[in-house]
């Protein structure tokens, strides 16, 4: 679309000359997020560096009738801040202060772009945390955490962002400021917070989060349980859930993440098993020793390849850099990936992991699992090279195929990647029309006039239409 030369001059006014990208050599950075099969480029970039930057940007742009999308570290794997109506962007990664941590009432006050992991740091100073830890965390921010209602291996047990979200400042579309929410962990009237956490950016722009901040446990065990097949790991999971047993984490990953790991990080993973198994328990240190015996039991009934408890908190951070950095490692085996997110109930999982298989080779396609097995969250891995003629096509058809199969065992599109652009038809598959009317009619009480990151998460009724602009990206370097 073509912006006004006078919003231009006018942004400047607001954030700054300097904080106002239209060059085309600055602005393709942000014409991609982490999903790797969609790019559009916005016409202007815009980086606020106070709530009142933002407010006077939105009121600005809410005048002029321009698209507006909120973008923050750029890790969204469902294409959520690809900008596919052009218009203005909105980077908050300049908003990245701690502003407040206050271990008395175990909260801590942060900007949209403050880090994941370094809220984390932050608080362990005190002998706290915080919760959330999505596969990201260490270059994701927590506005876009709250955006997509981020979890993480240990939401089996601690719950996603949203359950550690107590309230947040907004600016409306109007570009009115608002905070929904309260300190308080109780409090009247609608939960507006649980509107806004995985909204996604269309209803406003989050300038401030107050979170929780919890106790960190006494003790922690880790075990590496490895079988020969993907059901056999699979099967264990829901025998561990089944006999009462809810681990702070328990994660998948199968032969091809284990190959690819070993080779970039050495994590100590098995090479000759079909799947792994990496289980968390945490308490008070003489419950223990019985949760892990009884893990162990299970494990055991399913003749593991190898069961080993990390014996040093060196070992146990080394067993979870490999689950963090499994998906990066793949890189080694295939120029590009389409990472999945769905959930499936756990008494399923062992059915559409064989499901997983069978689409693999049904499309001739090479696919990685590495996932929250725990709570039924799928990450499928579909590896590819983008320069073979039609495999776009195939890998997306793929990827379709699995998650019918998710939503058809009773489970959902989504985990906690959200929908974007990437699933907002699927919505239809979960949602009869009057739902998704009424979350229509929410959308509209925030933003009525539909400038807040159009396209996304709802449905339109076609598949987007989302290309690079090929003559701007092929000259800009000449």
């Amino acid at each position: 679309m073509v912006v006004p030369r006078a919003l231009m001059a006018r942004l400047k006014e607001i954030v700054g000359p300097t904080y106002v990208l239209t060059r085309p050599e600055d602005v393709v950075v942000y014409e991609q997020d982490a999903f790797l099969v969609a790019r559009a480029l916005p016409d202007i970039v815009v980086l606020p560096g106070s709530t009142a930057e933002v407010a006077g940007v939105v009121r600005l742009v809410h005048e002029a009738g321009v698209p507006l999308v909120v973008r923050g570290a750029g890790t969204g794997l469902n294409g959520g801040s690809i900008p596919i109506a052009g218009g203005v962007m909105l980077v908050l990664t300049r908003m990245n202060r701690i502003v407040e941590l206050d271990p008395r009432n175990r909260l801590a006050v942060v900007e949209p772009g403050a880090i994941n992991v370094d809220v984390t740091a932050a608080a362990a100073q005190h002998g706290l945390f915080y919760a959330p830890d999505p596969g990201s965390q260490t270059v994701s921010t927590i506005g876009g955490n709250v955006g997509n209602n981020a979890g993480g291996p240990h939401c089996l047990s601690y719950g996603v962002t949203g359950n550690h979200v107590l309230a947040m400042e907004v600016v409306l579309a109007s570009g009115d400021v608002t905070w929904v929410g309260s300190r308080s962990a109780d409090h009247p009237g609608y939960d507006l917070c649980g509107v806004v956490v995985g909204s996604e950016g269309t209803l406003g722009v989050v300038t401030a989060i107050v979170v929780k901040l919890l106790r960190k446990s006494q003790a922690v065990r880790t075990l590496l349980a490895a079988f020969e097949t993907i059901d056999d790991a699979s099967q264990t999971v829901s025998e561990v859930i089944a006999a009462g047993i809810v681990p702070t984490a328990m994660e998948m990953m199968d032969g091809v993440v284990m190959a690819a790991v070993e080779a970039a990080i050495h994590a100590g993973y098995p090479q000759d098993a079909g799947a792994a198994l990496l289980i968390e328990v945490e308490g008070h240190p003489e419950s223990l020793p019985r949760q892990m015996k009884r893990i162990e039991e299970i494990c055991r009934a399913h003749a593991p390849r190898m069961l080993r408890t990390a014996a040093s908190e060196q070992e146990r951070l080394l067993l979870w850099k490999g689950r963090k950095e499994g998906a990066g490692a793949l890189g080694r085996l295939a120029p590009s990936y389409y990472l999945h997110d769905g959930v499936v109930p756990r008494a399923k999982l062992p059915d559409v992991m064989r499901k997983v298989v069978e689409v693999g080779k049904a499309y001739g396609l090479s696919i990685g699992n590495l996932f929250h097995a725990g709570d039924g969250n799928l990450h499928p891995i579909i590896l590819f090279n983008p320069r073979e003629p039609g495999i776009m096509d195939k890998v997306v058809r793929a990827g379709e195929e699995i998650l019918r199969a998710c939503v058809e065992a009773g489970g959902t599109i989504t985990g906690e990647h959200g929908v974007g652009i990437e699933k907002r038809e699927y919505m239809r598959w979960m949602f009869s029309d009057a739902d998704l009317m009424a979350m229509q009619r929410v959308k509209r009480s925030f933003d009525p006039d539909g400038i807040m990151n159009p396209g996304k998460l709802l449905p339109v009724g076609e598949r987007p239409d989302v290309t690079v602009r090929p003559a701007m990206a092929a000259g800009m370097w000449t």
